[in-house]
């Protein structure tokens, strides 16, 4: 196990021969502690060329790699566009990766054989072979059937024996080590080097190189052109199996579904054979392999299919996708791990069942993971370890998540005058991290080592361990999670808020009151306005309300209980904006629900025949602001608004969507907001605790990108709804409107994350303010909301004692309180790279390079954000094999358990709208969606990026329990069949043209699928069991998701079919985007470059 990771060695270090302008020294880059992803400075290394992406000149030496081809490889390398201090310069090679102008993967289709062929090389090249418990091949005569497995030869014969617990998926057959010489190997299926076979045996005579695609490559050619190396696409080999861990020497399992148990990597593996190095007809050097080897076996997972014994011609086309890593596999088996289980946080570092796992939570000292969540619960000691290996360290903070009804709500611990006790020095919150001493009378921080007296009221006896007698009596002591009541010093003017206030403030412009959103809206506010959220046993919220309405001017409404009618007061000056009444425009709902009731019936009917369709926007938020200022309150507002606001007033947006942009350096500017008003707007409310969420409907451009800067500064949301109709979008409307009102919410917040001594808070993704480089300021912050931070090291972290963080968020309750939430979480620390890849979690990792490279987006090509995605991806993957994987062929593709389906997230990440450079989309979708993501949990992400996808054609209508997702490939669908697909922003109903009627008669009661209306969103309410198990299905889901999502139903080969397709992120995308099969194949060959 060497753990020196890949330091500048030779092959990296120097520039090689016929690579032309590439700079040396991978590795080698600046000695402070910086990591080569976002947020690092330029790094480079030398990448090898581009493999299989140009033909070389035929002059060019077996064993070099090709030229340039063009000066394009070193046109970027030393600085990528403005901000070149926050991002690493993208290696040279990925140049190739977008050759072609058009999308970043299509050179993926490579000179050379056609692309289906092509992939099936580089895939059997990647000796995908299997995956999960290995077996080796029966002997020769037997046919191939799912067989008993035969016991390898046991570890003592020079391979390493593995300890159990080191896990890595090897993404390949495993071969033992030699015993006897390989002519008197046991083979199955064809021989090893019958001469037709040029090339391993996976069907391309081209393959001569290590497997990746063209002969042409440079890279150590495999000997002889008969044969370069043992066969590889197949998945038995003799090699120890890889069963499951909790067994020490080789252990036996069969071969049911990819992964059984967590496999320990298998020591053996392909040792390439350098050039000219293969032995007599090709086979492997006596003393490089033996025992069992076999060829494909037709049959078995991870064998190409139907291989002929002379494999001349094309090969299949046909991979099994199910020899390569799964997201539902992952998901599936960690439910069966921990479903249902009590996950206590009594343990320094332990790693969390993944976020699509129910289960429940104890908290014993760390904050539970609905709090926090990190990227890996075990950091790299030093900065050096840390920049090797490329895994970012961040940790995903909701401070508000919700919890079940099965977990216990915070406790509220309240010290009176003194408030909370404070490190003296680094102002850390009292918490289960403080040692006492000196009997007690003394306690150590924990995060800077400063020793503190105990206040006299706080003093109490240490018991025969050193810990305080009343330790479980004090939340603060033993929980991870708690509040404290805040006293007057954490309150603005040191005076107790107000509580906050709702005004809801409508566009009352020409569009809305024809398209009946207005009548909707007031009809809707009657009932929505009695469920306000309001502190637990409180009869009614404390929640004030006011109501607004505009177009080109401002009405405000008096609704003061005293009044008989309403009144309303218009504001035509949009440039000074003022709240022209004090008294009755913010009341309390119960005592004005008269006068309310009146207003919300009026309002219809007083704008019924405007003909204004202009509109304002800026002056609408100053408004608020400015209603907040006066009553001395933070708040929320909820602005209902169609169109892009071009009325003679302060923020008046012009339009400059340009489609010529995109994919060009300038593509970044369409997500840019407009600099200006919305800028200071933004700051104004974020001090004045104020709020935006905004339900947009627009029925063309409106430039989200500025319009939506207030709320993704303010802690707000932006909903959309494109061409709203009332029909068919209004319940879709409502549900989010709904949820969005009765959401538990903190105002007027800041927050401040702290660390023990030796890494720091660095950078802060969310929808937040920052005034300076620790304070995290929101104006609100709801049960949603998520902050990704990111760490650093500034000095060496010790194994001994750990890292801790601490989350202190001061917000202020809707009751009008002033409170501290503190969630504490402990992390290990090690200087083996082991540790870190086994407690990664890669939904934390993918919420964070999706945060991460949206917001590169403003300030790079997305050329180059891809790029670097990539990079990174393949140097977190290689650092791993280079440093803890067990030594195997390069023609192996490991990955670690842990990340194994970090890949299949990578991808689809890449694909998203924000990220994929084409036309065809709507900037203000892209702009809205990345808005959405920089404020998201993990579980949201998760969701996003890796759909669910549920077949209902088959399930057993009397279970509770959801069918089994598959996973997004169009591959899973069935003629026949019904199935159900969301994301938690889309969610589609799928029928294939095949389906039976008694299937659509009972969903959708019409005879068949010919009968169907093509804009229904919603199903029939059926008595049958079929209906109701749908119908439950599909409400339990809106249910569950923080957003609304309308249901579309499509039918196999129908038009709308195009829109569903993109959410099946395993295949090719619409826009040129790669399927998960090709971007592993992309992946594996960047790792080899970087191995190389």
């Amino acid at each position: 196990m060497s753990q020196q990771g890949y330091v500048a060695t030779p092959p990296y270090s120097q520039a090689q021969p016929g690579m032309g302008g590439y700079q040396g020294g991978f590795g080698s880059g600046p000695a402070q502690p910086l990591y080569g992803h976002y947020g690092g400075p330029p790094q480079t290394f030398t990448p090898p060329p581009p493999a299989g992406m140009m033909k070389s000149p035929v002059s060019s030496a077996a064993g070099m790699p090709p030229p340039p081809a063009s000066s394009q490889y070193n046109a970027n390398v030393q600085q990528n566009g403005a901000h070149s201090q926050r991002y690493p310069a993208p290696p040279a090679a990925s140049a190739s990766y977008g050759q072609p102008p058009q999308s970043p993967y299509n050179s993926m289709a490579s000179p050379g054989p056609p692309v289906a062929q092509q992939l099936t090389n580089q895939m059997s090249a990647m000796n995908l072979g299997n995956y999960g418990p290995m077996q080796s091949p029966p002997p020769p005569t037997s046919s191939v059937a799912q067989q008993p497995f035969q016991m390898s030869p046991p570890p003592a014969m020079g391979q390493p024996q593995m300890l159990p617990g080191q896990r890595s998926a090897h993404l390949s057959p495993q071969m033992s080590p030699p015993q006897s010489p390989p002519a008197s190997m046991p083979m199955t299926g064809q021989p090893i080097a019958s001469p037709q076979m040029a090339g391993p045996p996976m069907g391309n005579p081209q393959m001569a190189g290590p497997p990746m695609g063209n002969p042409q490559m440079g890279g150590p050619p495999m000997g002889n052109p008969q044969m370069g190396g043992p066969p590889m696409g197949n998945a038995q080999m003799g090699g120890p199996p890889m069963g499951n861990p909790q067994m020490g020497g080789p252990p036996t399992a069969s071969m049911g579904g990819p992964f059984h148990g967590t496999p320990p990597s298998g020591p053996g593996g392909f040792q390439q054979p350098g050039p000219g190095a293969a032995g007599p007809q090709g086979y492997p050097h006596p003393g490089q392999f033996g025992g069992h080897m076999a060829g494909p076996q037709p049959g078995m997972p991870g064998a190409f299919p139907g291989a002929p014994a002379a494999m001349a011609g094309p090969p299949q086309k046909k991979l099994d996708p199910d020899s390569i890593p799964s997201i539902t596999q992952v998901i599936d088996d960690d439910k069966l791990k921990h479903g249902g289980q009590v996950f206590t946080t009594n343990i320094r570092g332990q790693v969390p069942p993944l976020v699509t796992t129910d289960f429940t939570v104890q908290d014993q000292g760390n904050a539970s993971p609905r709090f926090m969540r990190c990227t890996t619960y075990s950091l790299p000691c030093t900065a050096d370890l840390a920049k090797q290996c490329q895994v970012p360290l961040a940790s995903i903070i909701k401070p508000f998540a919700s919890l079940p009804k099965n977990e216990t709500p915070l406790y509220v611990v309240n010290h009176g005058e003194t408030g909370p006790i404070r490190c003296n020095r680094c102002k850390a919150y009292m918490c289960p991290y403080m040692q006492f001493i000196d009997g007690g009378r003394r306690y150590q921080c924990g995060f800077c080592n400063c020793v503190n007296e105990v206040p006299v009221f706080y003093f109490q006896h240490l018991d025969h361990v050193g810990r305080r007698v009343d330790f479980y009596e004090r939340p603060e002591l033993s929980l991870g999670s708690y509040e404290f009541v805040a006293t007057m010093d954490y309150c603005k003017n040191n005076k107790p808020p107000n509580p906050p206030a709702y005004i809801f403030m409508i566009d009352v412009s020409y569009n809305n009151i024809k398209s009946g959103l207005v009548k909707l809206i007031c009809d809707e506010l009657k009932t929505l306005l009695e469920k306000l959220p309001r502190e637990d046993g409180a009869e009614s919220s404390a929640i004030k309300v006011g109501f607004v309405t505009y177009n080109k001017v401002l009405h405000f409404y008096n609704v003061k209980s005293a009044l008989a009618q309403p009144q309303m007061m218009v504001v035509s000056d949009t440039a000074e904006m003022f709240v022209p009444l004090l008294d009755g425009f913010l009341v309390n709902y119960p005592d004005s629900r008269a006068v309310i009731y009146n207003l919300l019936d009026q309002i219809p009917e007083m704008f019924a025949d405007t003909n204004e369709s202009e509109t304002v926007f800026a002056p609408v938020i100053q408004a608020g602001v400015e209603a907040f200022k006066a009553a001395e309150c933070s708040g929320k507002l909820f602005i209902f608004h169609s169109s892009m606001p071009t009325a003679e007033a302060p923020g008046k947006l012009k339009n400059r969507d340009d489609k010529k942009l995109v994919n060009t350096e300038k593509e970044k500017m369409l997500f840019q907001p407009q600099k200006g008003v919305f800028e200071q707007l933004s700051k104004d409310c974020v001090a004045q605790g104020c709020c935006v969420d905004l339900f947009l409907f627009p029925s063309q451009y409106v430039d989200l990108a500025t319009m939506a800067d207030v709320p993704s500064h303010t802690g707000g949301s932006v909903y959309k709804y494109n061409n709203f109709q009332v029909e068919t979008d209004g319940e879709h409307f409502l549900r989010d409107l709904r949820k969005d009102v009765q959401k538990s919410i903190g105002f007027d917040a800041i927050m401040r994350v702290r660390t023990s001594t030796g890494f720091r808070a660095t950078d802060f993704f969310g929808a937040i303010h920052m005034n300076n480089t620790t304070d995290i300021e929101m104006a609100a912050v709801d049960c949603d909301k998520a902050v990704t931070v990111e760490f650093k090291h500034d000095d060496a972290l010790n194994e001994e004692t750990g890292a801790f963080i601490q989350c202190a968020l001061l917000y202020t309750t809707i009751n009008g309180q002033r409170r501290l939430r503190i969630h504490n979480l402990s992390l290990n620390c090690s200087s083996q790279l082991l540790d870190l890849y086994k407690s990664c979690e890669t939904d934390s990792l993918i919420n964070f390079f999706a945060k991460s490279a949206y917001r590169a987006m403003l300030n790079q090509p997305l050329k180059n954000v891809r790029e670097i995605l990539v990079n990174q991806t393949a140097h977190m993957l290689a650092c791993y094999r280079k440093n803890c994987a067990s030594p195997s062929a390069a023609s192996q593709l490991i990955l670690p358990d842990a990340m194994k389906v970090f890949p299949v997230y990578m991808n689809s990440l890449m694909k998203t709208a924000p990220l994929m450079g084409s036309t065809d989309l709507s900037t203000d979708d892209r702009a809205h969606q990345r808005l959405s993501v920089l404020a998201m949990g993990v579980e949201d992400t998760q969701l996003l990026l890796y759909p669910h996808l549920i077949p209902l054609h088959n399930m057993d209508v009397s279970s509770e329990a959801l069918p089994a997702s598959l996973r997004c490939s169009e591959e899973r669908l069935t003629d026949s069949g019904m199935f159900l697909l969301e994301n938690g922003h889309s969610m589609f109903l799928w029928l294939g043209q095949a389906s039976p009627p008694d299937l659509i008669q009972s969903v959708f009661n019409v005879p068949s699928l010919a009968h169907l209306q093509g804009h229904m969103c919603a199903l029939p309410e059926l008595d049958n069991p079929l209906s109701k198990k749908v119908r439950s299905i599909i409400s339990g889901l809106l249910e569950k998701r923080p957003n609304s999502m309308k249901l579309q139903i499509v039918r196999q080969k129908d038009k709308p079919e195009m829109l569903f397709r993109q959410f099946l992120v395993e295949d090719k995308g619409l826009h040129g985007s790669t399927s998960y099969m090709d971007f592993l194949c992309y992946v594996h060959r960047e790792i080899r470059q970087l191995l190389t």
